[in-house]
């Protein structure tokens, strides 16, 4: 076991936190933004570091890349969490940024974890202290900065995206880490063939990645050369348990929820599996899955194929009453029922049209022969009059009557298209329309 070198003279520390780099040159990934040449290195480089937001999903490194700011910058670091702190947390780090620029001529670095946490008040509050030059100003968000930021801190700030690492920065990651005296320093050994596997299951994130590698080396054995050894064996043990990343209500849900209706819509059975297992293996709620495939049964498949909507809504009742992994099963079904079903969005541009319409038309009012006449004076007022009951028509269908206000009869907004169901019903509307053409009876010329 490897328990004595996860202890120095501070105590326990967590292998990714005594991995963090401590120079450009130790740092890995994000070549887009330090890489030689880039911006951003070139300010760092020449002192001329700026406030700034970090965007990326979790596990990219955003604390470890501003503290990396802080140490190549010489600047103090101060850290912020929007989660635990308020007004009072973020005076008081104000409070010591300026006394530690009057009395020391040190700069500080303000580092706000999850800053879009933050309400407009609390945002408000850093802005006056970024313009004067009490801190660099280093926010790092989640979610997209444009919906979750005051338009005032973005216009102070430069937005940088951080990106997941691609597997090769991760197998270099965990290559310093074997050899590396803040990691193993030579003792544990790591196959190749293992450590492809940990840089695979990370999913670009390389705080997941080290802690895989934490995790295995106390499960390693001693191999043939005396050296804990981590193999395929010791490496399924540790898989054993959840080690997806899934960013519940951050763009990575969002990312993965629009890359399955995508695929639902441009009819790719395998691409919709593939992103339904992807979010209920990182533990999405199957029930929000469920909820979203009844939206996506109207939206994009709507009359092609009715059966579509009965099925979806079977399946989120399913994983109702049955719970994972059953009725995980039945969003399955759907989901891939969907993919292959014929395609429309015609109900889903009539509603939207019809919706825009109403909210910029004056209310016009509901024609005289529809509306409801319950009392005599109401039939006085001619409220129904010579309305055309259906039924009493030839056909059921009341060839020539108008159901719209007079201001706008004619309109059309439901427009089946050439595909399932919705092939038959293009014909009969085509039909009523000639009927309605050829009445003697119509109610407007």
């Amino acid at each position: 076991m490897q328990d004595s070198l996860f202890q120095d003279s501070e105590g326990f520390q967590p292998l990714a936190a005594r991995m963090r780099p401590t120079s450009l040159d130790e740092y890995v990934g994000q070549a887009h933004l330090v890489g030689p040449g880039k911006p951003l290195r070139r300010a760092l480089e020449q002192g001329q570091l700026h406030s700034m937001i970090l965007w990326g999903p979790p596990g990219v490194g955003k604390t470890t890349f501003a503290r990396l700011l802080a140490t190549v910058g010489h600047l103090s670091f101060e850290t912020v969490s929007a989660v635990l702190s308020g007004v009072k947390d973020i005076r008081a780090a104000v409070d010591r940024a300026r006394h530690r620029k009057q009395s020391e001529g040190r700069d500080t670095l303000l580092f706000v974890d999850e800053v879009h946490r933050f309400n407009k008040s609390q945002q408000d509050a850093f802005l006056p202290h970024i313009e004067d030059g009490t801190f660099i100003f280093v926010g790092a968000t989640t979610e997209n900065p444009s919906f979750e930021l005051n338009s005032a801190l973005l216009s102070r700030t430069r937005v940088y995206v951080l990106k997941h690492l691609e597997e090769g920065d991760l197998r270099q990651l965990l290559t310093r880490a074997l050899v590396s005296p803040r990691g193993f320093a030579g003792q544990l050994e790591v196959p190749e063939p293992v450590q492809a596997m940990i840089a695979s299951a990370a999913g670009g994130d390389a705080r997941r990645a080290l802690n895989i590698l934490e995790v295995a080396a106390d499960l390693a054995e001693p191999g043939p050369d005396g050296r804990n050894q981590v193999t395929e064996a010791v490496l399924e043990q540790v898989m054993q348990t959840s080690l997806r990343r899934f960013d519940k209500g951050g763009d990575v849900f969002y990312d993965q929820i629009s890359a399955l209706h995508k695929s639902v819509r441009g009819s790719d059975p395998d691409g919709a599996l593939y992103w339904l297992c992807r979010m209920l293996d990182g533990g999405c709620d199957p029930l929000y899955v469920a909820r979203r495939l009844v939206r996506i049964a109207s939206e994009d498949i709507g009359n092609a194929d009715p059966r579509a909507l009965r099925l979806s809504l079977d399946a989120w009742d399913a994983q109702e009453r049955l719970g994972s992994p059953e009725g995980e099963l039945a969003l399955a079904q759907a989901v891939t029922y969907l993919a292959l079903a014929p395609k429309s969005n015609a109900v889903y541009k009539a509603f939207n049209q019809c919706m825009a319409d109403i909210r910029q038309d004056p209310d016009y009012e509901v024609p005289v022969h529809l509306r409801n006449a319950p009392t005599q004076l109401l039939k006085s007022m001619g409220h129904g009059e010579s309305y055309r009951y259906a039924h009493d028509e030839p056909g059921a269908f009341a060839a020539g009557e108008s159901y719209l206000p007079e201001a706008i009869h004619g309109r059309r907004y439901y427009e089946p298209v050439n595909r399932g169901l919705e092939i038959k019903l293009a014909e009969k509307r085509q039909r009523l329309d000639t009927l309605n053409q050829e009445s003697p009876r119509k109610r407007y010329t």
